[in-house]
């Protein structure tokens, strides 16, 4: 009686296996890459209503402010509202363009004078 030798066998289930590795791990690129874009979108957007809030109170031009910030922490505002000393802005920071991802996150943020309590 003979015994079949499967020559080869385990080399196919080891490259099924890495291309299922290799995918998961683009996949999670792709979304570490859009968490951090958001966080950047965040904190650009936070420090831009900050900007406006206090160019309001020092009676400058907020929404002129909070641009600036905004530019120079990579983002691009895209709506500014002063209303009562209170800024309102949002931004948008360029997303990961890997496997065919193409959207903007955008980030919302509002900051103003404190109230006495």
């Amino acid at each position: 009686m003979r015994v079949a030798v499967d020559r080869g066998a385990a080399t196919v289930v080891v490259v099924a296996c890495l291309g299922l590795v290799l995918l998961v791990g683009s996949a999670l690129a792709v979304v570490a890459a859009m968490v951090t874009a958001h966080r950047s979108a965040q904190a650009a957007a936070d420090l831009a209503a900050l900007a406006g809030a206090t160019a309001a109170s020092d009676g400058a031009v907020p929404c002129a402010a909070a641009a600036d910030v905004a530019s120079a922490n990579g983002a691009r505002l895209t709506d500014c509202v002063v209303a009562d000393g209170v800024v309102t802005v949002a931004v948008e920071v360029p997303g990961p363009r890997w496997l065919g991802q193409d959207h903007d996150l955008s980030a919302r943020a509002r900051a103003g004078p404190a109230t006495a309590i």
